[in-house]
């Protein structure tokens, strides 16, 4: 199991339209075998930060995911519209593993 853990840094003027891409993404990536965590929006302390985490079983079906996700027109439209909101300034991707009891 693998989660992908994304820290975006968002204009603080479009959180509106960061909530939208965010709204697109969760079922796109349940499509693919993921479970989405949410996204996570600015409410206290900084206005700028906004969060996402999901999970595959493996970084194999994320990596997956990655290529078909590049072939899917709804994923291609979710992408189109970042760019042309302007809504994400910068994002970083880490992966995480759990550890269970």
């Amino acid at each position: 199991m693998v989660t992908c853990y994304l820290r975006y840094v968002i204009d603080p003027y479009k959180i509106a339209e960061f909530e939208h891409y965010g709204k697109l993404w969760i079922p796109l990536v349940e499509r693919y075998g993921g479970q989405h965590h949410g996204y996570f929006l600015p409410s206290e302390g900084a206005n700028n930060i906004a969060l996402a985490m999901f999970t595959f079983p493996s970084l194999a079906a994320y990596e997956t995911y990655r290529l078909q996700s590049m072939q899917d027109a709804e994923c291609q439209a979710a992408f189109r519209y970042a760019e042309e909101t302007r809504c994400i300034l910068s994002y970083e991707r880490t992966f995480f593993r759990p550890v269970f009891r």
